[in-house]
């Protein structure tokens, strides 16, 4: 059986009960936790016996499946018009080249000469009828929030309208594309390097061999067999004792089953944020002084390491820190020192007010998080108890006044936008949230990225929303069985474009803090699809 090694590793750790304790995996760098000199630069030899584990329910179709495990497998099926990189920048893909229009609402993109699986060449309508099928989806359709027509203009062209202008749109398009007539299919075709197939009611991934793109993948395996497992646990032990040669898992998920025996391991990013709203009706928060000095008392990296085994990143503006919107030194400003929230407390004089931390207890890792953060403002001078409840309860009870402040969790499009957060009737603009001339820095703030800046910097000086951390997987590989992974967003097994052939007319970015201010009130209503409380991202 291959890696009995591994095995007999772990029969002896679990023979001597070493591995009951586990130091948190804080991840540095490339996400690495073995030695530089272990990574192998050339491919292997041999990946005959390469496997990777597929959930039955959730399907192969990109637009409705949301389930990590399978989505793993889709960066072998499926490319889009762009694919994103580790640091959250878009790389053209399908597309060969972009123009966009003076205003910026307006894109063209010119298709690259790929083919699907069955050798069919890849046209506009095929863009068209998958861009449309994502913007009904629940999984990307927050990202056509601004997107007014999608057409194709002949064979080879199609065209984006936006009634926003927006800078960074083509870092929204690394969505699937399939053929037109397979957007509603189970197992639609793809321009990946591979082809999903079926012998024997056995599913395998097999290799194009004359693939249009000439990219080089981390996977060199000809054939990859697909095994069905049910269960974080059933996928931990296909991976420590059998041929199950790389996963996605989620250590901040309630059901993750802990690692052991001989592995390389990476971190991916997700787009998960977890946050606190103070909700505008408290009594004790609508206090600017003690409300703006909450974000002094969360140790984020305490966090990080206690609740999310080290796969997290603390943040303490609302950006992902590995993607080019976070500015360290604004986030610096703002970063854990707890006497700042007792000084601002004692000089309130709040007497012997005390505040209601909302949670949902259906999500143990956050229940435990919610409570130690009662325990810190408590000890801050601020008395908090938690509210605890579970799923429509819950959700009940972010419709109310009934507490100061809750702790939630979303997950965010890729270019950062928090549009939901600020508009009149956001997806969330919950606890009093939405406000016109923040909703207005968040539209100038898509326009021209420099602003990101001002914009976190004014949510960081109202303190209403206060970000803690973001969510990332953990990605475990069989030693020697990848060559060279860079796991992105929502593409595991992200590969580079063999050529960059990106044209753009494009003004150049303005440093950090230059952009001007909108203060006009601006209201609209959000299309945007995140969910407050995304489970099984």
């Amino acid at each position: 059986m291959r890696r009995l090694l591994a095995y007999l590793l772990c029969l002896a750790l679990l023979v001597t009960g070493c591995a009951a304790e586990r130091e948190a995996y804080v991840p540095t760098g490339n996400g690495l936790t073995t030695d530089q000199d272990t990574v192998p630069t050339t491919a292997p030899e041999n990946q005959s016996e390469f496997s990777m584990a597929y959930r039955q329910e959730e399907g192969f179709n990109p637009y409705t499946c949301s389930g990590f495990t399978n989505r793993t497998l889709f960066s072998l099926l499926y490319q889009g018009l762009f694919c994103i990189n580790r640091e959250g920048i878009a790389e053209p893909m399908l597309c060969a080249q972009f123009t966009r229009s003076e205003d910026m609402t307006s894109y063209h993109f010119t298709l690259a000469p790929a083919v699907f699986s069955d050798g069919d060449p890849i046209q506009a309508a095929d863009v068209v009828a998958s861009l449309q099928a994502a913007r009904n989806s629940d999984y990307y359709g927050g990202r056509f929030l601004h997107v007014t027509d999608i057409t194709a203009n002949g064979t080879d062209t199609v065209v984006v309208s936006l009634d926003t202008k927006y800078e960074d749109f083509t870092v929204l398009l690394d969505i699937p594309i399939v053929k037109q007539e397979m957007v509603s299919a189970a197992r639609p075709l793809g321009t990946g390097a591979y082809a999903l197939e079926e012998s024997n009611g056995q599913l395998r991934l097999q290799q194009i061999g004359n693939w249009w793109c000439s990219a080089t993948l981390p996977i060199q395996a000809q054939q990859i067999s697909l095994l069905p497992m049910n269960s974080a646990t059933e996928i931990r032990d296909g991976f420590e004792f059998s041929n199950v040669g790389l996963v996605c898992t989620d250590p901040g998920s309630d059901s993750y089953a802990d690692y052991s025996c001989d592995y390389e391991l990476w971190d991916c990013s997700t787009g998960i944020m977890v946050y606190l709203v103070c909700n505008s009706s408290s009594k004790v928060l609508e206090n600017d002084t003690v409300r703006t000095a909450l974000t002094y008392a969360m140790d984020r990296d305490a966090m990080v390491a206690n609740y999310y085994r080290g796969f997290a990143r603390s943040a303490c503006l609302p950006a992902d820190p590995a993607t080019p919107y976070y500015h360290e030194n604004l986030a610096a400003s703002y970063g854990y020192a707890q006497g700042k929230l007792q000084q601002a407390v004692s000089e309130a004089s709040l007497g012997e007010q005390s505040l209601v931390l909302l949670v949902n207890s259906g999500d143990q890792i956050r229940l435990q998080l919610a409570r130690e953060i009662a325990q810190t403002l408590t000890a801050c001078g601020l008395p908090t108890t938690t509210l605890e409840k579970s799923g429509e309860f819950y959700q009940e009870a972010l419709q109310t006044d009934t507490y100061d402040l809750y702790l939630g969790q979303t997950k965010l499009s890729p270019n950062m936008d928090l549009s939901p957060f600020f508009a009149e009737e956001g997806s969330l603009s919950i606890g009093g949230l939405a406000d016109g001339p923040t909703y207005a820095m968040c539209l100038q703030a898509l326009e021209n990225s420099g602003n990101y800046y001002n914009l976190h910097q004014m949510i960081a000086q109202d303190g209403w929303l206060i970000p803690l951390l973001f969510r990332t997987y953990a990605v475990y590989a069989a030693r020697g069985t990848v060559v060279d992974l860079k796991p992105a967003r929502d593409n595991v097994l992200y590969y580079a474009p063999p050529t960059a052939q990106q044209e753009e007319p494009s003004d150049p970015t303005p440093e950090e803090g230059d952009a001007t201010e909108q203060t006009s009130e601006t209201t609209a209503d959000s299309g945007e699809a995140t969910e407050v409380d995304p489970q099984n991202h």
